[in-house]
């Protein structure tokens, strides 16, 4: 039996071959860095250049559909704070990012025309000199639009992407390493600053206080008609007065030298201290041995959409919710709050009713852990249907597409933004996406391998290769020092927040790993995370734009 017959068999196989011996490839270190996945891609082209025979039917589909897979579930992560992203400071973190997008197409523009160089060739270099792999599909998409799929001209950017993407990671480094050594910077004291200047706008961590009722405007008053409650988003679970402790909601009243515990973020506290009176040396969480606590996680999907006021808890079951977590962030509980599937809710009351309330949020990890595969396949499926749709624009011979790249990205970023899809809950476990997103790249990047391996090393050592490196690392250098050294010089932007946003702009998590290595901090994380989603919608975008307009039969 010849397991290298190009069967669909032999096909698995080889694929199964190239996926593990590219990630063992990718966790080899050289000097700190490592090729991470996209030791995949190597191994791909290696497998490529002997011409082990595969299916090319299996390779066209598994190429698409992993591709797929990859930027729907990226979608799904960023979705969420992606709208955020675009205000405050975050603003224009995305805008000196988009700044690099568009000075590397710049760059890819001057190199087709002052270099000669092809521009399906130079397509390639601006995806692999930026890291970024959905630009790469969505290039390759457009090309088999307008050559047909059988072109060899669709293997010319899997060429380029494979050329650049080694220096593309250690670009990005070389810049950091130059913003350091211009504005002579510590990398330990740029984190230290980081987090004294960011402690209120990054800090999802909620204070507990127990204050003593000393204002004489309070006597007698409700507590929903405490000046600055509602504003300052202060939840009050627990009231002492005189020897009994109890539940305390928005119709409890207030009486002087009253003690009350309350919930909320530390600089919001200290403003409540001032109306209600002094901290109070006694604690309600000590002597009120009839009440407890519970963190209960929200798994009812009848409930996902619905506030705390619609569930009347404190009503029903004389229990109170005083916070929320939902993934990385923590807010007091307003009413208003509308639930998410997965939402930890802190229920404080006795434990009878406690119990009671669990049954009803349901607090089933094991129903958390569940992925939704008709919710996903629903988004994907609506994705590639956006995809498809042709967007005419005047002065373009072909119609533009978001294709298997953007189509599902976008749809995947709207959809996150719902707790509920029709009669579906959007939610999504972390783990399932993580590793649906590394299936979906690791097998992209092992068909582009296999695809483009043939004329790889011909390429390199005969043709234009090295050429093609020294080309592709202008794309890569001259956006990240002009924009890095912009951020530092004119908008006085944390070094650590500086490092992110480059590896941010470049998609890049090698890059970003070593950012977070330079002083031992995940501040680089932060900016990272603000400027992704933009910019990979953008470079997928401006792949496609730069193939439509130069690219012609």
């Amino acid at each position: 039996m010849n397991i290298l017959d190009g069967s669909i068999t032999s096909t698995v196989f080889i694929f199964a071959v190239v996926i593990i011996s590219g990630l063992l490839l990718g966790n080899i270190k050289f000097f700190t860095i490592n090729l991470g996945i996209a030791g995949v891609l190597f191994t791909g082209l290696l497998f490529g250049h002997f011409k082990i025979p595969v299916s090319h039917e299996i390779l066209e589909f598994v190429r698409e559909f992993g591709l797929i897979l990859f930027v729907y579930t990226i979608g799904l992560q960023v979705g969420p704070g992606f709208f955020d992203s675009l205000r405050s400071k975050g603003l224009v973190f995305n805008l000196l990012a988009a700044g690099i997008v568009i000075l590397g197409a710049l760059i890819t523009i001057g190199l087709h025309f002052g270099a000669g160089l092809d521009m399906s060739v130079a397509v390639g270099l601006f995806s692999g000199a930026t890291t970024n792999t959905p630009s790469l599909g969505a290039a390759q998409q457009v090309l088999k639009d307008i050559f047909g799929t059988t072109s060899e001209v669709a293997k010319l950017p899997g060429l380029g992407y494979a050329v650049a993407y080694p220096f593309g990671i250690l670009g990005i480094i070389i810049t950091m390493l130059l913003v350091r050594f211009f504005f002579k910077i510590n990398p330990a004291e740029e984190a230290n600053k980081f987090y004294e200047e960011n402690k209120r706008t990054y800090s999802s961590e909620l204070k507990t206080v127990n204050l003593l009722v000393k204002n004489p405007n309070l006597e007698g008053i409700k507590i929903k008609d405490i000046p600055s409650l509602t504003e300052l988003g202060i939840v009050i679970s627990r009231l002492k007065h005189k020897e009994t402790v109890c539940l305390a909601d928005l119709e409890s009243t207030l009486h002087l030298d009253d003690i009350i515990y309350a919930v909320g973020e530390e600089d919001k506290i200290k403003e409540f201290q001032c109306i209600i009176g002094e901290v109070s040396e006694t604690n309600l969480l000590e002597i009120a041995s009839n009440l407890t606590y519970k963190e209960i996680i929200v798994t009812k999907e009848a409930l996902v959409g619905k506030t705390l006021d619609d569930l009347k808890l404190r009503k029903l079951y004389g229990v109170t919710i005083t916070r929320v977590s939902r993934g990385d962030q923590e807010f007091t509980a307003n009413t208003n709050i509308n639930l998410h599937y997965g939402d930890i809710l802190r229920v404080v009351g006795d434990s009878a009713a406690i119990q009671k309330v669990e049954k009803i949020l349901g607090n089933s990890t094991e129903a958390l852990e569940h992925p939704r595969i008709l919710f996903i396949f629903l988004g994907i499926g609506l994705g590639v249907f956006l995809g498809s749709l042709p967007i005419t624009i005047p002065g373009l011979s072909v119609p533009v597409k978001l294709g298997m790249a953007g189509g599902p990205l976008i749809t995947a970023i709207l959809i996150s933004r719902l707790p509920v899809f029709g009669s579906l809950v959007s939610y999504f476990p972390f783990s399932a996406n993580l590793a649906l997103r590394e299936l979906g790249i690791t097998l992209f990047l092992a068909c582009v391998g296999l695809k483009s391996g043939d004329k790889f090393v011909d390429t390199l050592i005969h043709g234009d290769g090295f050429l093609w490196m020294a080309l592709a690392s202008l794309i890569t250098l001259i956006p990240l020092i002009i924009i890095g050294f912009i951020a530092r010089k004119i908008f006085k932007i944390n070094y650590m927040s500086v490092c992110g946003l480059l590896s941010g702009s470049m998609t890049d998590p090698p890059a970003l790993a070593f950012a977070n290595s330079i002083a031992a901090s995940n501040a680089p994380s932060i900016a990272y995370a603000t400027v992704y989603p933009l910019v990979m919608l953008l470079r997928i975008v401006f792949a496609q734009l730069l193939v439509l307009i130069f690219c012609h039969k």
